[in-house]
């Protein structure tokens, strides 16, 4: 499925529910299609062995990864 086919679903998705269940549902409607879209796409990614797991958690933990990557910037302290 192309991204215009995606969003023609999407588009054909939120007027449907919007005719059935009012604007704000179909609001909440879209935004967990998006989420629930984003899911499947990181969980496909890291199927495929684009997501490397280790060298995300040493991004967010702000340590170097065990693949050599950029060492972490340090911030001067103040004085």
């Amino acid at each position: 499925m192309t991204a215009a086919q995606f969003a023609a679903l999407l588009g054909f998705l939120f007027t449907a529910a919007w005719i059935g269940f009012g604007f704000g549902e179909a609001i909440l409607c879209l935004l967990g299609a998006g989420v629930f879209a984003g899911l499947l796409y990181a969980g496909e990614g890291f199927l495929r062995g684009d997501i490397d797991l280790g060298e995300l958690q040493a991004r967010l933990a702000n340590r170097p990864s065990a693949g050599g990557g950029p060492a972490p910037r340090t911030h001067p302290r103040a004085q």
